[in-house]
C-alpha cells in the first residue's frame, strides 16, 4: 500500500530543484546541503576511508560492522552528471551496505560543466579497475548506481565487455537515466507526478554532452549493443519522468538475452530511495537491493 508521505516529500523535492541560473557552486552545495539534510539518521554516522584512485578521482569505504569484507558494492551518486557526490548521498550508501551487508566503495567521479561527457565513463571504468587490481575478484563486486549513476553502471558494464575487463555477476540501477533523447511518452504523461522537470533534462543532456551525438551508447546505453552484459536489477516509479525510457531499455535488454529483474515501485518518484527516511518504500525499496546483492554474491 502507498503511503501519504510521498506526497509531502514531492511538493519538497519541487521546490527544490536546481535552478540553472544560479552559479554551478551555488546549486552544488545547495544539493548537498539539502540531500544530506534529508538522509540525516541519529545514530553513529558510517565510518569513511578516503582513497585516491587517480589523480583528481576520489573513492571512499563506507563499512558497516556486519559487512562481509570481500562483498564489495561499487557505487555511483546521481546528480545529472552536473551535481552530487558521496558525502550527500552517504545515507542512502550506508543503507544500501547495511542491507547488503556489504562493504561501499562510493566514487566522486568527475562532473560537468568543468568535464563533460564521457569524463564520468572514464572514472566509472578507472573505479573498477582500481579495485581488481587491489585484489577484488569480479565475481565479489556489484556495481551499484542511482539516476546518473545507473547510466555509470551500465557505461561500465559495456566498457568492460567492449574491453575484455572480467565482468561483475550483475549490475544494480535505481532510476536510470537510459535515452538522452528524452523522448518517451512519460516525461509528458508523469508531467505533474515527478520532481524532476523536462528543463532539467534538457539541460542535463546539453550541459553533460556539450554537444556531442546523444545517441553515443555511452551517453544513452539504449542504444548501446547489450548481449553480453551479466545480470540486471533494475527499479523505476510508476511516476516518474523516465519510465518510458527505462521500460523500452528493459525490453531491449531482455531481446538481447539479458537476464533482468525490473521492479516497478507504484506511485513513487524520481530516486525516492534517496529519501528512505521520508517515505517507508524508500527503505523497502532498499531492502530489495540488499536482498539482491547478497544473493548475487552467494553464487
Amino acid at each position: 500500500m502507498i503511503s501519504d508521505q510521498p506526497i509531502d516529500i514531492l511538493s519538497l523535492l519541487k521546490s527544490d530543484t536546481p535552478d540553472p541560473k544560479k552559479p554551478v557552486s551555488v546549486v552544488r552545495q545547495e544539493f548537498l546541503a539539502f540531500y544530506e539534510e534529508m538522509q540525516d539518521e541519529v545514530g553513529e554516522p558510517a565510518v569513511m576511508e578516503r582513497v585516491e584512485i587517480t589523480k583528481g578521482l576520489q573513492g571512499y569505504w563506507i563499512d558497516d560492522p556486519e559487512a562481509v569484507t570481500d562483498r564489495i558494492i561499487l557505487f555511483f551518486h546521481g546528480g545529472g552528471f552536473t551535481l552530487g557526490s558521496t558525502k550527500d548521498h552517504l545515507g542512502l550508501c550506508a543503507r544500501i551496505g547495511r542491507a547488503a551487508h556489504a562493504r561501499v566503495f562510493s566514487i566522486d567521479y568527475r562532473l560537468a560543466p568543468e568535464h563533460i561527457f564521457p569524463a564520468p565513463v572514464e572514472d566509472a571504468i578507472n573505479a573498477y579497475r582500481f579495485l581488481l587490481s587491489s585484489g577484488h575478484p569480479s565475481h565479489r563486486i556489484v556495481p551499484v548506481g542511482i539516476s546518473a549513476g545507473g547510466t555509470l553502471v551500465l557505461d561500465l558494464l559495456l566498457s568492460s565487455r567492449d574491453r575484455g575487463l572480467p565482468l561483475p555477476s550483475a549490475g544494480v540501477c535505481m532510476s536510470p537515466i537510459v535515452d538522452m533523447l528524452f523522448n518517451g511518452e512519460s516525461v509528458t504523461k508523469n508531467l505533474d507526478n515527478d520532481w524532476v522537470t523536462p528543463a532539467r533534462l534538457n539541460a542535463i543532456r546539453t550541459v553533460y554532452l556539450g554537444g556531442q551525438d546523444p545517441k553515443d551508447p555511452l551517453a544513452s546505453p539504449t542504444c548501446a549493443r547489450l548481449s553480453g552484459l551479466p545480470r540486471l536489477y533494475i527499479q523505476a516509479g510508476t511516476h516518474e519522468l523516465l519510465l518510458s525510457d527505462i521500460a523500452a531499455f528493459v525490453d531491449k535488454a531482455r531481446w538481447a538475452g539479458v537476464p533482468v529483474q525490473f521492479e516497478l515501485w507504484e506511485g513513487m518518484f524520481h530516486c525516492w530511495q534517496v529519501f528512505a527516511r521520508q517515505v517507508p518504500e524508500g527503505q523497502r525499496a532498499i531492502s530489495h537491493i540488499g536482498a539482491y546483492v547478497q544473493d548475487t554474491l552467494a553464487r
